[in-house]
């Protein structure tokens, strides 16, 4: 069953009274537990398109069905606790608060949800164990190397139980060594259940994947699976 759907996805920016058109046509879906990439150089649509599948923005015009529901059926208010509640964000920057421990970055979307406080710290912890970092949990954030920052990150995506976990760069300022933990974590989450969405320009990132969705210009040029797919430790599937 397709989680994403989108057809004819189209995006045109006004700025002035110039118009830019950012996505041309997108058209493709992503199943329940799939683990899809997106590339494209810079100006290819890609943080577009995110933006769009990711409820931060809206389309100029085609059809986002999530859950079969198009997202035109959604109130404001319901893109937003839709959100909070099914999706995960991880960014290249990390975005973590500096002087806060570990548990209290993961638990800060708990702060949003309908969850009663007194399970706030356990469902977080949970979180920070399934990216491996039990022993780092009453650490500062700003204690720690930067694929551990992501690691929380992606707990932080993880803690309410997102059904999608979209990851914008994910590796981009992490040596070679820390971004192969982050990817082979991305590919635990997504044997357990949860659809990853990957937006990335490199290649060797993308092969963690099952499928490559290419952009340029605003079109996509192909959607093909992944034969040899990176798997832990550097090697690939037959």
């Amino acid at each position: 069953m397709a989680l994403i759907e989108v057809k004819d996805l189209r995006k045109t920016y006004v700025n002035d009274g110039v118009e830019t058109p950012a996505l041309r046509g997108v058209s493709f879906s992503i199943g329940k537990g799939e683990f899809v990439s997106i590339m494209g150089p810079s100006g290819s649509g890609k943080s577009t398109l995110l933006h769009i599948l990711g409820f931060l923005d809206r389309q100029t015009s085609g059809v986002y069905k999530f859950n079969q529901k198009t997202i035109d059926g959604y109130s404001s208010d319901e893109l937003a606790k839709l959100r909070n509640e099914k999706m995960g964000f991880v960014f290249q920057m990390f975005n973590l608060l500096p002087r806060t421990t570990v548990l209290d970055n993961v638990l800060l979307p708990l702060v949003y949800s309908g969850l009663e406080e007194n399970q706030w710290e356990q469902k977080a912890a949970k979180a920070v164990e399934q990216v491996g970092l039990a022993h780092r949990m009453n650490h500062e954030s700003s204690q720690l190397s930067g694929g551990e920052k992501q690691r929380v990150a992606i707990a932080r995506a993880l803690v309410n139980d997102a059904e999608v976990i979209f990851a914008d760069e994910p590796t981009g300022n992490l040596d070679s060594k820390s971004g192969e933990v982050i990817m082979d974590t991305l590919q635990n989450l997504n044997k357990m259940g949860h659809t990853i969405v990957l937006i990335t320009h490199e290649t060797y990132t993308a092969e963690h994947s099952q499928r490559i969705i290419r952009l340029k210009d605003g079109l996509m040029e192909s959607d093909t699976p992944v034969k040899n797919r990176r798997i832990a430790n550097g090697h690939f599937t037959k």
